[in-house]
């Protein structure tokens, strides 16, 4: 492997890592806010429970996830120096606004873990939502940068110099938009279905138990309205790839020849050699349809793009698969899940659906992951889109096989101890939250 191989597989690395705990640290505070919520409302006891716990995961995975965005914030400077030198101050704006609302989000998530019974409820709460909204923000001006890179606006080059910088062309470029509501949505699907998935879980061993229950309630309310809302968000994502970044979507649909009337390539071989897909299932038309909502027009294929600067056609490719493929499942048992609330009024727990939320559990997290390879790898080779190239940017340094390795060591020690910390919270059942509900609306002996 070359130095720009071990550079790139470490920011990979670092990227896969971290996204999981930014994805995670958007909607577990949103749980946790709905659950202190519906506890303000109802009184019952089950909600603080639910509250307290998901707080004290929320505060886990924070702790996690601001060590490897610190990491991140280094690599992006040891590994890239060229394109922090040319675009660190076109990107400057939207990171320190990051910086901010992760300081927000620090302090308010302390408040909200110390200021049990010490503040006022209603307080409490809102800083609960302070938590979830800075979190929000927080990935909103990260999806900025990132869509700046894939549609790079709002600076002028004099005499190759960096000029004219308008920060606030630079946030609301042309791709922000759309990535920034994927990205989100992408974030409450994932930790909504894998919540749910844990409590499911706990279900199918003991139906009576009512925290679990409740919990998941609340998480499978949040990721199945969140489902069909992601798809659709999913349909401007590609039209502005069709339009913006066309090698990209040639190769995440292995396409490779201009025409009318494009098929829908779902799996296969890619092989760029012979310029086909081996294997594939072929939708006639369905490209076109995608694409420009048209099933007559043309799509610009592999064949009018240079060769050098095609991305990886099959990772590109399986990596969409992957994405579509898990948001498809989660969709599926969202309708499932939503049929039979609407059936019978209440938290549904069929056990089929409960083994199929269990299976769905990581679903979202995974199509998150493949998602973002299709972003970075679909950009190759360019590290900013007709502005600068990956090899451009790498560092000179030599020997970036150590840090790759420390770094890799690094993480796969965090995963086990985020394993065993997340296990005493969200596994070991609270016996106060174990409670049998007799005789009202969840009674199971009634068959409920």
């Amino acid at each position: 492997m070359t130095d720009l191989d071990f550079a790139r597989s470490q920011m990979a690395l670092s990227l896969a890592f971290h996204i999981v705990f930014a994805a995670v640290g958007i909607g577990m505070p949103l749980l946790m806010a709905v659950a202190e919520a519906l506890y303000l409302r109802t009184r019952e006891p089950v909600y603080l429970d639910l509250a307290r716990r998901w707080a004290s995961g929320t505060a886990i995975l924070f702790a996690v996830g601001a060590v490897s965005g610190t990491v991140l914030s280094f690599e992006l400077g040891l590994l890239w120096p060229g394109f922090m030198q040319y675009a660190g101050g076109i990107i400057g704006m939207p990171f320190s606004l990051e910086g901010f609302a992760f300081f927000t989000e620090a302090i308010f998530l302390g408040i909200y873990l110390y200021g049990w019974d010490r503040i006022p409820a209603v307080l409490h709460w809102l800083a609960g939502i302070v938590v979830a909204a800075s979190g929000m923000l927080s990935a909103v001006f990260v999806v900025m940068v990132n869509a700046w890179m894939n549609a790079p606006t709002g600076f002028e080059v004099v005499d190759g110099r960096v000029t004219n910088v308008d920060p606030i062309a630079v946030m609301l470029n042309p791709a922000s938009s759309g990535q920034v509501v994927h990205m989100l949505l992408a974030a409450y699907v994932a930790t909504g279905f894998v919540v749910a998935g844990v409590h499911a879980f706990f279900l199918l061993r003991d139906r009576a138990n009512a925290f679990h229950r409740h919990a998941l309630g609340i998480a499978l309310g949040v990721g199945a309205l969140a489902t069909p809302l992601q798809i659709a968000s999913g349909d401007v994502i590609a039209r502005m790839v069709a339009q913006r970044q066309p090698a990209k979507l040639a190769a995440m649909e292995a396409h490779y020849h201009t025409g009318a009337a494009a098929p829908l390539t779902i799996g296969g071989i890619p092989d760029d050699a012979a310029m086909t897909t081996r294997y594939g299932l072929h939708i006639p038309w369905a490209l076109s349809l995608l694409a420009w909502h048209d099933p007559s027009a043309s799509v610009r294929g592999l064949d009018s793009i240079p060769r050098d600067e095609w991305p990886n056609t099959r990772i590109v490719h399986w990596a969409f698969d992957l994405m579509v493929g898990a948001g498809s499942a989660m969709l599926a048992v969202a309708g499932w899940a939503g049929w039979l609330w609407w059936r019978w009024r209440r938290v549904p727990d069929e056990r089929w659906l409960l083994r199929a939320l269990v299976v769905a559990g990581p679903l979202g997290l995974i199509a998150i992951e493949a998602g973002w390879v299709v972003t970075e790898v679909g950009r190759q080779p360019w590290i900013i889109y007709g502005v600068m190239r990956t090899a451009e940017a790498v560092t000179p340094m030599p020997g970036l096989a150590v840090p790759f390795t420390t770094f890799t060591g690094v993480y796969m020690f965090l995963s086990v101890v985020l394993v065993y910390l997340l296990r005493r919270q969200f596994i070991e059942t609270d016996p106060r939250a174990v409670r049998r509900v007799r005789g009202g609306p969840l009674d199971v002996s009634r068959g409920d």
